[in-house]
C-alpha cells in the first residue's frame, strides 16, 4: 500500500523511521482487512493544524489525535481506472498528541502513532465506535496489526 507522507509544518519535529513504521503498518492494515494495493494519503501534522480540520470538518473546536476523511462515503463512490489502486481517503495525525497520549499509556511514540493509523485506516473502511460492539471488534482489529508487527498493547485502550 504506498501511504503518500507529508509533513505540515515543516519544523514539525519527526523522526524518518516514523515514516518506515508506518508504511509497515499500512500495508498491514489493509492486508489484514483484504484491501492489498488501495492507498492511503497520510498527514502528520501539529495541534494546530489538527485543531483546524476538527472545527472546520467536525464542528469540535479542539484538537485532537486523528481524523481520517473517508472518499468511500457517501452516494457516490469513485472507483479507480483499471490498474490503478482504490483511493481510500486521507488520515491526518497529530504528532504533539501523539506524543502526549504515548507518555499517559507509558508506551514508546512509534507505538502509538501506528495505533493511530491503524484507528484512522479502519474509519476509512468503514468501522466505527459507536457502539460498545463497534468498539471492541476495532479495538481486536487494531490489535491484530500490532501485535503481528511487534507493537503489541501495553496499557493502551481506546
Amino acid at each position: 500500500m504506498p501511504l503518500i507522507t507529508a509533513v505540515v509544518p515543516e519544523d514539525l519535529d519527526v523522526r524518518m523511521e516514523w515514516f518506515e513504521l508506518l508504511q509497515q503498518v499500512g500495508e498491514e492494515m489493509l492486508d489484514q482487512e483484504g484491501m492489498t494495493g488501495a492507498e492511503v494519503s497520510l498527514l502528520l501534522t501539529n495541534d494546530t493544524h489538527i485543531h483546524e480540520l476538527n472545527k472546520k470538518w467536525r464542528g469540535i473546536d479542539a484538537p485532537t489525535d486523528v481524523l481520517s476523511f473517508a472518499l468511500r462515503e457517501g452516494e457516490r463512490i469513485l472507483l479507480p481506472a483499471e490498474g490503478q489502486p482504490e483511493l481510500l481517503g486521507d488520515v491526518v495525525i497529530s504528532v504533539p498528541r501523539a506524543q502526549i497520549q504515548a507518555e499517559k499509556y507509558d508506551h514508546s511514540v512509534e507505538r502509538e502513532l501506528a495505533f493511530l493509523l491503524t484507528h484512522g485506516i479502519l474509519h476509512l473502511l468503514g468501522y466505527d465506535h459507536q457502539t460498545r460492539s463497534d468498539a471492541e471488534t476495532m479495538e481486536i482489529r487494531q490489535e491484530a496489526v500490532l501485535s503481528d508487527l511487534g507493537l503489541g498493547r501495553r496499557g493502551r485502550g481506546v
